[in-house]
């Protein structure tokens, strides 16, 4: 994982398990976390697909988490300091990009044709089997954060830009259109 993007990813990842959280104790919460974390990655990296996309994240910061949780109704929980520090490393668009390809296969197998051709891969080499082939018991221990209607509102805050990022790349051997993007 990209060094600059460590903080971003690691945020983004704990925000969507901590949203849909895994039911059936630690091994599913371990599952859900990895499952979100290889689709965080994938996300950071198509939208900061750049060392300096990456380091200037890290500069600016990526805005935090209060949109979010203004749509999944969290914004009601008040925060200490040692909460709202990580949260403010939550990426609004990475989160909802992550959302959107853990609702859809074909769409997470084709984001990660398109990152293999980014300065991460190449840099930091990763397997994203989890996201794009999970086992049964992966499908249940992430069931609330692969589930298309409860992510919706989370989802569909940059669907848009992802599809649109994603048809933009035909250098993966997939050309764009709807049979390479699909759906969420």
């Amino acid at each position: 994982m990209c060094t600059a993007l460590s903080p971003v990813i690691a945020a983004t990842a704990q925000w969507l398990v901590r949203a849909y959280p895994a039911a059936d104790g630690p091994l599913s919460e371990v599952l859900a976390e990895v499952q979100a974390r290889q689709s965080v990655t994938v996300a950071a990296w198509l939208r900061y697909p750049t060392d300096m996309d990456a380091a200037l994240v890290a500069l600016a910061g990526p805005g935090g988490c209060a949109r979010l949780d203004w749509v999944t109704g969290a914004d009601t929980v008040p925060l200490d300091d040692e909460e709202f520090a990580w949260r403010s490393w939550v990426d609004e668009a990475v989160a909802s990009w992550a959302a959107c390809l853990l609702a859809s296969a074909p769409l997470a197998e084709r984001a990660v044709a398109v990152v293999a051709h980014t300065a991460h891969a190449g840099a930091y080499p990763a397997e994203f089997r989890r996201l794009t082939r999970p086992a049964e018991r992966d499908r249940r221990a992430a069931a609330l954060l692969r589930h298309p209607d409860l992510t919706a509102p989370v989802a569909d805050l940059h669907r848009t830009r992802l599809l649109d990022r994603l048809a933009a790349e035909p250098a993966c051997g997939l050309g764009p259109g709807p049979d390479a993007v699909g759906s969420p």
